[in-house]
């Protein structure tokens, strides 16, 4: 089983794309499990969503306290939240921003990559909502989720008039991404 933590701020779409995530992966065949914390989520605080992507069933239903990837959708809350950890050993961390993860100056995390995900959606969405962008570049780094999938599941979530730019933006992010 795969888990997947990714933090952000509320109003930046953390909840949706823990949604996104899992949607795609469960039409590409995969049993799949997404939720958020619950607290006093307001537009700007913290926020965290989970996703577990298995072959199998999933009967655990508790939070993941050990994720194998960590989406980090705001780089300012590295160091006011502990968004690494559990991180395991050899676990992948995706951060949202246009620094090179040696700039992050970054102390126990190996395994850093970085995409400009909210310049990527301002330029293509016209609105700093980086969540669909970071999920193209997931795709792209991990292969564990389909890029037809991600298409998928944004046609399924959002109106009609958002969902072809919410696929470039996943597209364009992918493509600087993938493996």
């Amino acid at each position: 089983m795969i888990e997947i933590r990714l933090h952000g701020r509320g109003g930046q779409g953390v909840v949706t794309a823990a949604e996104l995530l899992a949607i795609s992966a469960f039409l590409d065949g995969k049993f799949t499990q997404a939720f958020p914390t619950f607290g006093s989520e307001r537009m700007g605080a913290p926020v965290a969503s989970f996703v577990r992507i298995s072959d199998k069933s999933i009967r655990v239903r508790s939070q993941i306290y050990e994720p194998d990837y960590v989406i980090v959708q705001d780089a300012t809350l590295i160091g006011s939240v502990d968004v690494f950890l559990g991180l395991k050993k050899n676990g992948l961390v995706i951060i949202n921003t246009e620094k090179q993860p040696s700039e992050l100056k970054l102390k126990d995390v190996k395994n850093v990559k970085t995409v400009p995900a909210t310049k990527i959606a301002i330029e293509i969405l016209g609105r700093p909502i980086p969540n669909t962008v970071l999920l193209g570049a997931f795709a792209g780094l991990t292969g564990l989720v389909s890029m037809d999938g991600i298409k998928k599941a944004i046609k399924e979530r959002f109106k009609a008039e958002v969902v072809e730019k919410n696929i470039l933006a996943a597209e364009k992010a992918y493509k600087m991404m993938k493996i």
